[in-house]
């Protein structure tokens, strides 16, 4: 069972490492929904230091790390999961679930939890509706490929001025 740290985003080999992980991911990801132009595949270690996501790792027991989530408070009371990754040889042994019920325990006290995927990925639309988000908005970001934005927490209130 590993461990999860808040990730200090002055260490170069860290945030090295996070990128090898993010980038990885974030691959497949552009696999499964058939859009390359992922923002996070755009990333380089500079970029990743001076986000303004809190990111968080799950490291093994050897200390490597395998998961990472970052939140960022996009709107009052609202936190956003900005990114997700797992290494893709680590699938399948809860280690999402325990950087989302990481987040939820250390952030208890926003009223609402936002994310957004690819519509065609089906594992991360799976996991994050095991966790009880509800979709409210999905849009075309190119041609074939839509993204949808879920929502977790208080009851869904009327977006229409989100969506324009």
């Amino acid at each position: 069972m590993g461990t999860i740290h808040k990730l200090d985003m002055s260490d170069d080999s860290r945030v090295e490492e996070l990128l090898r992980l993010q980038t990885v991911a974030y691959r497949l990801e552009a696999r499964l929904i058939g859009f390359d132009e992922i923002p996070p595949l755009a990333d380089t270690i500079e970029t990743l230091k001076r986000s303004s996501d809190v990111f968080y790792g799950y490291l093994a027991e050897n200390g490597e790390l395998v998961g990472a989530i970052a939140v960022e408070e996009e709107r009052p009371g609202e936190l956003t999961l900005t990114r997700m990754m797992v290494r893709p040889d680590c699938f399948r042994q809860g280690i999402a679930s325990r950087l989302i019920e990481y987040v939820f325990a250390r952030y208890p006290d926003f009223s609402a939890y936002i994310v957004s995927t690819g519509t065609r990925n089906e594992p991360a639309m799976n996991l994050y509706k095991r966790f009880g988000f509800v979709p409210f908005k999905s849009e075309a970001i190119a041609p074939g490929v839509e993204l949808t934005t879920m929502e977790r927490g208080r009851k869904l209130r009327n977006r229409s001025a989100d969506s324009d």
